[in-house]
């Protein structure tokens, strides 16, 4: 490829009004009034003085700018150009959503919270999005169906987000050695879905993983209920940082199961100790091969399992019975430690053990294992954010900056719901990726007789699936025109 003019040639004029530099978010904005935004935050959302007036408008000007890639305040302009003002009313300008932002408390994070909840669960209704019904009654009444779809997951995390310079509130260094603020996320993944986010929380930079991770949890699991109905098996998976009764309590008292790795302390290793020698079976790991004449993995890696309780040492209403498994490598200093006389259980072997209330008839112990360390999906949902609206928390004010985190959530899911709308390739795509392909393109915009008509570019590689997205939300069908 190569230009087909000298530059000397070739002029270019920003003067056209009718054009428009992301046409999708038509339908995006679309779907996003079918399933109430709007309406939500006009009725939630209660920011005093001026500056939350018209709070449903303003929530949909931010969700939309960072649908189409806005990662700061000022990026909220590329609302305000060309044709956009025929396509959309009320685009507020990056100064007005500022002072909104700026405006927020705590308290009003926590609407905003809510507000995000209610948004997910219409937009399953919506769009079938997590295989949710436009009818939560209607999951409730068919049992062995529900149960035979699996586990739905709920994955447990938090990240930091580098922020630079010393005007941010809550700044601060964390367990990574980065200067920033700390977001703790919740999603939710369905067998051969994608995830979505069901509950977010912005914390102190310096602040403990476990921090408000009980209150978290619990709206996590409370929004999965709403979104698949009650039958539907939950398993919440967490890292070791979350490994307290507080998390898992929080789970268990919302009907989930738990998969949550342990520390190694002594009732661990007194635990993995206690295992029979030939209890042990290998898997499928790293640098495994299958022995087709044996149908077995030939690998290092082994797995077993022994009953454990949890918490044992608290009061007994806090124990929690259930199953420690174990996967053990061998420790490549084992040689090294048996020449000095270390030649001990935990010399010869690391282990990776985890705490788990599943159904051992539901899930042996290597399908627990196998599905345990899939937990790690939920680092591909904190770089997707971190590649969107997160690249940067935009703000000196702490609440603000909360706002903006609950905010790039609602935009995530969105987007992914309108993917769900489009074709299986896309429906898992990465946001950057469906933002390139649906959102961002570019339109001119024309009228006859009162009719608006997008003018697209023409063989858009994406045609199809953008065409399906604007009929589903132009003229959706009975199922989806709730």
């Amino acid at each position: 490829m190569k230009l087909s003019h000298t530059l000397r040639s070739t002029s270019a004029v920003f003067d056209d009004p009718n054009l428009v530099s992301a046409a999708g978010l038509v339908p995006a904005l679309a779907l996003a009034e079918s399933a109430g935004l709007r309406d939500l935050a006009d009725e939630h959302l209660s920011v005093p003085t001026d500056k939350g007036a018209n709070a449903g408008l303003k929530v949909t000007s931010l969700v939309g700018g960072m649908v189409a890639g806005a990662d700061s305040i000022d990026d909220m302009a590329l609302l305000r150009h060309g044709g956009m003002g025929r396509l959309f009313t009320r685009a507020y300008a990056p100064s007005t959503l500022g002072s909104f932002l700026r405006a927020f408390t705590f308290g009003h994070v926590r609407q905003l919270d809510a507000i995000a909840s209610r948004f997910l669960i219409a937009l399953g209704g919506l769009t079938g999005l997590l295989g949710a019904s436009a009818d939560p009654a209607a999951s409730d009444t068919d049992t062995d169906l529900e149960v035979d779809r699996g586990y739905a997951l709920v994955d447990v995390d938090d990240t930091i987000i580098e922020v630079h310079g010393y005007a941010k509130q809550g700044a601060g260094f964390g367990y990574s050695g980065v200067r920033g603020l700390n977001a703790l996320l919740a999603t939710l993944t369905v067998p051969g879905g994608a995830p979505v986010v069901v509950a977010q929380r912005l914390r102190k930079g310096s602040t403990g993983s476990p921090r408000g991770a009980k209150r978290l949890v619990g709206d996590a699991v409370r929004t999965a209920r709403r979104l698949l109905g009650k039958n539907r098996p939950i398993l919440v998976r967490m890292d070791s940082a979350f490994y307290g009764r507080r998390p898992v309590h929080a789970a268990i008292a919302g009907g989930a199961a738990v998969s949550v790795t342990v520390r190694m302390d002594k009732r661990i290793k007194a635990a993995i100790e206690a295992i029979a020698d030939d209890a042990w079976t290998t898997i499928e790991y790293t640098d495994a091969i299958f022995d087709e004449p044996s149908g077995r993995w030939i690998s290092r890696a082994e797995v077993a399992e022994i009953d454990f309780t949890a918490f044992a040492a608290q009061k007994k209403s806090d124990h929690v019975p259930g199953r420690l498994v174990v996967r053990r490598i061998p420790d490549f200093n084992a040689e090294k430690n048996k020449a000095a006389g270390q030649d001990t259980l935990f010399d010869t072997w690391r282990f990776h053990a985890f705490f788990t209330t599943t159904d051992a008839d539901v899930l042996d112990t290597v399908a627990a294992d196998k599905m345990h360390r899939h937990h790690a999906v939920i680092e591909q949902v904190h770089a997707d954010l971190k590649g969107a609206a997160l690249a940067h928390l935009p703000s000196g004010v702490f609440t603000a900056n909360a706002a903006w985190l609950v905010l790039a959530v609602i935009a995530f899911n969105l987007t992914r719901a309108a993917a769900n709308l489009t074709d299986r390739e896309l429906a898992k795509a990465t946001t950057a990726t469906l933002r390139r392909k649906l959102i961002i393109v570019p339109a001119r915009v024309a009228t006859s007789a009162r009719r608006i008509t997008l003018h697209l570019p023409h063989a858009w590689p994406w045609e199809s699936a953008w065409t399906a997205l604007f009929d589903r939300v132009n003229d959706p069908p009975p199922s989806l025109a709730a």
